[in-house]
């Protein structure tokens, strides 16, 4: 078991104060319980496949494409004459 010192600023103090009036828990336990609720975030983030993290995006109908990919090559040929017709 090791001891670690650990400087809180006043948030930090006043929400651990918070946590131990409702709970009854020690310091040292409601840190152990922060610190396993963070290892399951933090394993769970690891595991997201690019999918799912792609999904969460709200780029709306369509997203950033500008026409249907079966039109990309006349859509990107608009592009370009609307880019060198300035």
């Amino acid at each position: 078991m090791g001891t670690r010192t650990v400087r809180l600023d006043d948030e930090a103090e006043q929400t651990l104060d918070r946590v131990r009036t409702l709970t009854g828990l020690s310091i040292s336990e409601v840190l152990k319980h922060g610190l396993s609720a963070y290892e399951t975030d933090v394993l769970e983030q690891a595991r997201r496949k690019p999918y799912e993290i792609f999904r969460q995006l709200d780029l709306g109908a369509g997203g950033y494409a500008i026409a249907p990919a079966r039109e990309a090559k006349s859509a990107l040929a608009e592009v370009i004459r609307r880019k060198h017709s300035r």
